[in-house]
């Protein structure tokens, strides 16, 4: 019965014990009498140290290996526990001449070139690892608090933040598609009758369910057609949209704030070893900067607030900042790095920087939309009460040059039983960019897909 390494690094009681670990070697060191081996199976950051009386053909830095031996207190001060290897088998060879990961630092940057390999690297691995705990975090949050888990399409044919960046979904033959007699693209040929598309978000669809079920959230991929070669941005990525019904932008807040504190938490206590190589070598003071969000309550201030602290700031920001303008990255990280220097949440934005659905607060110019910012990234959620009454709804989407007949069952929820519900979106790689300290959100993903790339 195979063992993994994390076991046998935590639980001193296997000292003693014969076991059997599989892995694949990371270095080979062959000293008079005995070789070294360091294996790696994915469970932990650091190898476990194999000691061989002699180095069995085809054991070199790339291969898998089967170990069979017993678990000693290492007299070295690297590692706790090695093995003494009895046995010792080659499960797969690595052509050591070509093997691309040697022992040196690979750029980010190639690592991406080869994403069939790079998870073999500390770098990627522990990515990996933060990213699990993150995701299994968000599930058990959710799932504590009684909320449902809604699987919403990944095929849709409405687009729910207007922007119209959407990929288009499509059967018809591109290089002779059926035309109208006006000959424009015949897409009531298509195979939904209708352009269909990759959805942008589960939103809509979590407020059908919210609706029924009061409380659900979805997890899950979402597309957007943007041409953005940045450090920031992917074409494909995933969604954590939870969605309330009977709560309104406070819940919502109260909401966010709990479950940066609570996935933030699990991964500082489980992934301790992982976050300790981003604090050295991606992102010094990543651990403090999680302890600081899970430690201390997060600031509540209007936009109006906002805009009234930079401007007073006596800061020249690269783009200047008046009520009614959407807050750049500078804007936001200076509110929260330099004037309260701790999260905040800001609240009631202007209703022409916002999407249709949100609620339209008493004062006819503002909604009740919040987004979360916090030290080193600025905006890592954002949310909103949605707008439950049907007139209001309703001019809104005319505002907005949005059919009503593509919205119809959107609206005919304001009509059956309609009730202040609340939710917010959180993209689960800026989560994941944010904890480890990555640069790049590229290296956050496993297969990363942006414009120009959609390898592996």
């Amino acid at each position: 019965m195979r063992t993994k390494i994390r076991k046998i690094k935590e639980d001193a009681a296997f000292v003693g014990q014969e076991v059997v670990v599989k892995g694949w070697v990371r270095t080979v060191r062959t000293q008079k009498t005995f070789t070294f081996i360091e294996v790696n199976d994915g469970s932990t950051l650091s190898n476990l140290q194999v000691i061989a009386d002699t180095l069995p053909p085809h054991v070199t830095t790339g291969a898998s290996l089967a170990v069979t031996g017993k678990v000693v207190k290492s007299p070295g001060g690297k590692q706790n526990v090695e093995i003494h290897a009895s046995e010792i088998e080659v499960v797969g060879r690595c052509d050591a001449e070509t093997f691309p990961l040697q022992k040196k630092r690979h750029s980010l940057e190639f690592l991406r070139s080869i994403a069939h390999l790079r998870p073999r690297t500390n770098t990627i691995g522990a990515v990996t690892r933060v990213r699990n705990t993150l995701a299994y975090a968000t599930h058990r949050f959710f799932q504590d608090l009684g909320f449902l888990y809604l699987h919403t399409p990944v095929i849709t044919l409405s687009d729910c933040e207007g922007a119209g960046q959407l990929f288009q979904v499509t059967t018809l033959d591109k290089a002779n598609p059926p035309r109208t007699e006006q000959g424009e693209v015949d897409h009531s040929r298509d195979f939904f009758g209708k352009e269909a598309y990759l959805t942008v978000s589960g939103q809509l669809n979590a407020e059908i369910y919210a609706s029924a079920l009061s409380d659900v959230y979805t997890f899950g991929p979402t597309f957007r057609a943007e041409n953005s070669n940045t450090s920031r941005h992917l074409a494909e990525f995933w969604m954590i949209e939870p969605e309330m019904a009977f709560a309104d932008i406070h819940d919502d807040m109260e909401l966010a704030e709990k479950f940066l504190k609570a996935i933030f938490k699990e991964v500082l206590e489980k992934n301790t070893e992982d976050m300790e190589l981003f604090d050295k070598f991606v992102c010094k003071g990543a651990i403090e900067r999680l302890q600081n969000i899970v430690e201390n309550p997060f600031e509540r201030i209007t936009y109006t607030e906002a805009i009234d602290i930079l401007q007073k700031s006596g800061k020249t920001f690269e783009f200047p900042i008046t009520w009614g303008c959407d807050m750049q990255s500078e804007h936001e990280r200076y509110l929260c790095e330099q004037h309260f220097k701790k999260p905040i949440i800001v609240r009631d934005y202007p209703e022409a920087i916002k999407s249709f659905y949100m609620r339209l607060n008493d004062d006819g110019k503002t909604v009740a939309a919040m987004d979360v910012l916090v030290p080193g990234v600025g905006e890592i959620i954002g949310g909103s009460q949605r707008e439950d009454r049907l007139d209001v709804l309703e001019a809104k989407m005319a505002a907005n040059d949005l059919d009503k007949k593509d919205y119809w069952w959107y609206l005919e929820l304001r009509k059956y039983g309609s009730v202040p519900h609340a939710g917010f979106g959180a993209g689960f790689e800026r989560l994941v960019q944010f904890v480890t300290g990555m640069e790049n959100i590229r290296d956050v993903i496993a297969f990363p897909r942006y414009p120009g790339h959609a390898d592996f």
